[in-house]
């Protein structure tokens, strides 16, 4: 690849930005992995608030001196699912601010880019080399980077905004439905930064 200045400049600023990338990915793998059993509590509490629901307390001898036992367990249990509710609106925001970093450094790398459009060679642009993919690859697959923390943090938000207690159904159901998001998905970005690897280290 030519080591001209307005290459080296994009180069650079592509090498800044893949650790961020990586960086970001562990955070949000790890931020992924602990919705699990967030959601999971939110399903069993769906399937006791269901139980508590067929349940006739007053044909219970032992509970009909207990008349509001049955809202007060129901009460009980909406306060739990609130409060895993907000901890799942916190590992939202994670994964908001995740998106938002990445668009960042994604912006800057092109603004660097768009800085040197006119002077690099296009052909040097195009060329991989034995240790880096070309420019244009490496551009692309952090536009389509970006896409994906889009994309997968407005999905992950409209499910979790889809919660309501009156539809306790769709809460059960919540975990196979966060996890149908993480199966469409491919493993991307961890594709893309073992693309990159080498050219990290060169």
């Amino acid at each position: 690849m030519t080591q001209d200045r307005p290459l080296l400049a994009v180069q650079e600023a592509l090498q800044k930005c893949f650790p961020v990338v990586e960086e970001q990915q562990g955070l949000w793998r790890s931020t992924l992995s602990d919705c699990q059993p967030l959601l999971a509590s939110l399903s069993n509490l769906a399937e006791q608030l269901q139980a508590a629901q067929n349940v006739r307390f007053e044909d219970v001898p032992s509970l009909r001196s207990f008349p509001d036992l049955k809202e007060r367990l129901r009460r009980k249990q909406l306060s739990a699912g609130d409060i895993v509710l907000d901890k799942l609106g916190e590992r939202l925001a994670t994964l908001l601010k995740v998106r938002d970093t990445v668009s960042s450094h994604v912006e800057q790398v092109f603004q660097v880019y768009e800085q040197h459009a006119n002077t690099v060679d296009i052909d040097a642009v195009l060329q991989p080399s034995v240790v880096s993919p070309s420019l244009a690859d490496m551009l692309e697959w952090l536009q389509d980077i970006e896409r994906h923390y889009r994309n997968s943090y407005l999905k992950r938000k409209y499910l979790l905004s889809s919660i309501h207690w009156g539809d306790l159904a769709n809460i059960q159901a919540l975990p196979k439905a966060w996890d149908q998001i993480s199966e469409d998905e491919q493993d991307l970005v961890q594709d893309i930064l073992l693309n990159v690897s080498f050219f990290l280290e060169a």
